[in-house]
């Protein structure tokens, strides 16, 4: 009944591994880069932080890619910041290619659109709390609509199927920050660092059946 925190040396993964552990309900949280422990795990979280291509890399070097691969069509499957974004076909952050789970491309932030409802120019990265509109999914429960959670991040995904998006924040332009099919449910806010509603979405997945 293992709960496996995939660690590709990308990121710290204490923080969402101890978010986990604390809504697990006593079900072991092993944070590992073995991938037998992956294939044997419950649930997967796929979590990381960095650019892309670096995390590409390492994912690989550590020969983590069939793992990734085959929890994802077989059982429930959280993926978070870069754990998203590496889940499409392509990224515009140093032109690499993802997993490929899902059609579609990483995008940076449109420099020309990066100005807030008050005129000012919004930086990137966008760092924060912003609002997230939900679009119906198990993840969501008891968690109100339009919650704010927490971001760091210069790239947004870009699905090509629409109704993959379960949810949407806005950052200059609207973008999908939350993306979800069958057993996998991904976003690129940490709900780690998103206090109550992030940990009751990390309590939603635990007790999830997809």
């Amino acid at each position: 009944m293992t709960i496996a925190v995939i660690d590709y040396g990308m990121g710290n993964l204490r923080s969402v591994s101890k978010a986990i552990e604390h809504v697990a309900g006593g079900k072991p949280v092993v944070v590992t880069a073995d991938p037998a422990i992956v294939a044997a795990a419950e649930r997967v979280v796929f979590p990381g932080q960095g650019a892309m291509p670096d995390c590409m890399r390492e994912l690989d070097a550590r020969g983590l890619r069939p793992a990734v691969l085959a929890a994802a069509k077989e059982k429930p499957f959280l993926g978070i910041c870069i754990g998203l974004q590496m889940l499409l076909e392509h990224s515009e952050e140093g032109d690499v290619a993802g997993l490929g789970v899902f059609a579609g491309k990483v995008r940076r932030f449109p420099e020309e659109r990066m100005v807030g409802p008050d005129g000012l120019r919004l930086k990137v990265p966008h760092m924060g709390w912003n609002e997230v509109r939900q679009k119906p999914h198990a993840l969501w429960s008891g968690i109100p609509d339009g919650a704010r959670f927490y971001f760091v991040h210069s790239y947004f995904v870009d699905p090509r199927d629409a109704s993959l998006a379960t949810g949407t924040a806005e950052y200059g332009i609207p973008f999908t920050c939350g993306v979800g099919r069958d057993n996998i449910f991904a976003v690129q806010f940490h709900p780690e660092k998103s206090a109550r509603d992030g940990l009751q979405l990390l309590k939603n997945f635990v007790e999830w059946q997809s």
